[in-house]
């Protein structure tokens, strides 16, 4: 029986989506010290404003992400992750996608991310999904681990545009 893929927005308080950023402390601890792991304070009144989703497949909550609007109208992704026996499934890009439209929706023209070089997997599918290196920014500034990228969201959605455009005249 195939299991159908859902992404359902869920407030921060959400018992899913607290199971698996547990799952995602516990990764990034075996990763990194602690001081270099920058989780979302869940008891600051602002978490309220961010977007959260969990992907579900069937019933089973199995990845989740979200993202925080700065102050410079860019987002910045937040607490992204996938188990890791669903991963290479196409849910970390549905994901990616859905928080990205997302910010765009609210306004944001530019996505940005912390990672770090011990999550290769994690800076690979980033780049492939258009996201290239910057200089560390915000908390991240003096974090000798921290790889900081982003991507521009506006030139992506009229990247499409575009592509939509010519395979519409490449078929008339």
């Amino acid at each position: 029986m195939e299991r159908t893929l859902r992404l359902e927005p869920v407030p921060p308080e959400h018992p899913d989506l607290s199971r698996l950023i547990a799952r995602l402390d516990v990764y990034l601890s075996g990763l990194y010290p602690p001081e270099e792991i920058f989780a979302v304070d869940f008891q600051n009144p602002s978490v309220q404003r961010m977007f959260f989703l969990v992907a579900y497949l069937g019933n089973e909550p199995v990845g989740c992400g979200a993202f925080k609007r700065l102050d410079d109208g860019c987002g910045e992704l937040k607490r992204f992750y996938v188990e890791p026996g669903h991963r290479n499934q196409g849910i970390a890009r549905a994901l990616l996608e859905r928080l990205e439209q997302a910010a765009l929706g609210s306004g944001c023209s530019v996505m940005r991310l912390e990672t770090g070089e011990p999550q290769a997997e994690a800076v690979g599918f980033y780049r492939k999904h258009g996201y290239l290196p910057i200089d560390r920014y915000g908390e991240y500034v003096d974090c000798p681990s921290s790889l900081c990228m982003e991507k521009l969201l506006a030139a992506s959605k009229a990247a499409r545009r575009a592509e939509a455009a010519e395979d519409r005249q490449a078929g008339a």
